[in-house]
């Protein structure tokens, strides 16, 4: 692994692991000006919020719900790209979960585009 993807997969373990801790004031220092965020819904093609705080502000209010317990699959990252494959669950019975991945991109250390997918 080179020097560029051993610093994207720190980073894009540390944004990953606000949303398992619920520590949503982890994200502060990730997010980088001009971010690009596109959401997992609405269906088809979900939200797109642009700029740092418009994708600051939606990802700390995932974070901090702490009825939303996510964990990782596998984070994998290569040059300025990561990928995180995860899981979501909302409520105790099997309708309430879904599977997911985030693919994002790294630029001066800090994250610059979030595309989130979910299977359906």
């Amino acid at each position: 692994m080179n020097a560029d993807s051993k610093t994207t997969r720190e980073i894009v373990s540390r944004f990953h692991d606000a949303f398992e801790k619920h520590r949503p004031e982890d994200l502060d220092d990730l997010i980088g000006e001009g971010c690009v965020l596109e959401n997992t819904a609405p269906a088809p093609d979900g939200a797109r919020y642009e700029g740092r705080k418009a994708c600051l502000d939606f990802w700390k209010g995932i974070a901090s719900s702490t009825n939303l317990i996510f964990q990782a699959e596998e984070i994998w990252a290569s040059e300025d790209r990561g990928i995180i494959r995860w899981r979501l669950r909302w409520g105790e019975s099997e309708a309430d979960r879904v599977r997911g991945v985030n693919i994002m991109r790294i630029r001066n250390g800090k994250i610059v585009e979030g595309l989130g997918y979910v299977k359906g």
